[in-house]
């Protein structure tokens, strides 16, 4: 591969440890909840990997944060194909945050014109960072490739163009992404050929109030790699027993940290909580009865941010998980409220799942935004299945 095309979504993922579950119609919330820009930084550790395999490449990209940026401070000298400046009368930047990525009041028609404009420089790969909205309006692209004005320019079949993925969104239930930035940006370096993968998304509204509505939404070429994570699968099957066992354990004065899904909510509906089934809640176990299923424990927070969980954790504390049917996240995708401040405060990872679940994943991952931490977690993981058995399963 001799050019690549980079696009970044500088708001993607910044709802996510605020709590709204995503950035979709939601940016002005997520900051005035003190959200932080997320994508670009994984931007720039994606490029870095790049780099260190193939620095001659020959890269295009969008101005600013959209790529350019990242692009530089990892190391190429990037030409700028798109500047979403240009098609704004009114730009201006906020002169008491000059420069920072939140102030890019980019859009999903910015991300489709850069995409645009990298297609007619013919590019090889489009590598962009985003969540699974930002694949949809990627592939959009790839498969009906336009300009702005509906005249066909690329010279390659769109179509034939691969896309690739870095993940950096909230919700990321397509298969086209790298499991982790590095990983992206060695896929990208490294690659020599590609198979067809699913780009899926999901209604944000109807998510969280905690429905779950996935929708295929293309079909497009990926490159072939062992770090591409799969698709979600969203049903894993009967977890009533392993509820039943789990509650059954209870320490009492123990706080936990329950995070997103059915399989945790089914714990604790088992021990009286109404859960919020895609946020996160914390509970306090009640010091005198174990089993009085939430009798004389206490909610703490409920479908929390990050801020909300740190302000009322306590010793002991257990984060109870269940991995991504299909993909085994256990960590950065869809629960980035347990941070890495989160996940340092606990004691004990409990992580649980049935068999059924897990006979469909390989290996667990986590993507925390905190390479040292990963790597803590990372190893072999006792899983609990059901009232009394467990599996060991490797987390990569």
């Amino acid at each position: 591969m001799e050019s690549i095309g980079i696009v970044v979504n500088p708001i993607a993922g910044m709802g996510g440890r605020v709590g709204l579950k995503g950035t979709d119609g939601k940016l002005e919330e997520a900051r005035r909840r003190g959200a932080e820009p997320r994508a670009p930084e994984r931007a720039r550790e994606a490029l870095r990997s790049l780099h260190r395999r193939a620095p001659d490449l020959t890269v295009y990209t969008a101005a600013g944060v959209m790529g350019e940026r990242a692009a530089r401070d990892a190391g190429y000298e990037p030409t700028v194909v798109y500047d979403p400046a240009t098609v704004r009368e009114d730009e201006s930047a906020d002169p008491a945050r000059p420069g920072d990525p939140a102030d890019a009041e980019t859009t999903a028609a910015d991300t489709r014109r850069a995409v645009r404009a990298l297609l007619e420089h013919d590019v090889e790969l489009v590598l962009f960072v985003g969540g699974d909205g930002t694949a949809v309006d990627v592939a959009d692209v790839l498969e009906d490739a336009t300009t702005a004005e509906g005249t066909a320019t690329t010279p390659r079949d769109a179509a034939e163009t691969p896309m690739l993925g870095v993940p950096a969104g909230v919700k990321i239930y397509s298969s086209v992404f790298g499991v982790t930035p590095a990983d992206a940006g060695r896929i990208a370096a490294e690659f020599d050929r590609v198979e067809p993968r699913e780009v899926n998304d999901i209604d944000e509204d109807a998510y969280r109030e905690g429905e779950v509505r996935t929708e295929l939404q293309a079909i497009v070429p990926v490159p072939v790699a062992p770090d591409l994570q799969s698709g979600k699968q969203v049903s894993s099957g009967s977890v009533d027993s392993l509820a039943t066992g789990f509650a059954r354990e209870i320490e009492p004065g123990r706080t936990y940290v329950f995070g997103p899904g059915s399989t945790v909510g089914a714990i604790e509906a088992e021990l009286g909580i109404d859960p919020s089934p895609l946020g996160v809640d914390v509970w306090r176990a009640g010091e005198d009865d174990a089993e009085s299923t939430g009798q004389h424990s206490e909610v703490l927070a409920r479908d929390a941010a990050e801020s909300d969980i740190l302000a009322v954790l306590a010793d002991p504390v257990t984060i109870v998980v269940s991995p991504i049917g299909g993909q085994g996240f256990l960590f950065g995708r869809g629960n980035h409220q347990i941070s890495p401040p989160v996940i340092r405060q606990a004691d004990e990872i409990a992580v649980v799942a049935s068999d059924e679940k897990l006979d469909g994943i390989d290996s667990l991952h986590v993507d925390t935004d905190d390479e040292e931490l990963d790597e803590q977690l990372r190893g072999w993981l006792q899983v609990r299945t059901g009232r009394f058995t467990t599996r060991m399963v490797p987390v990569s």
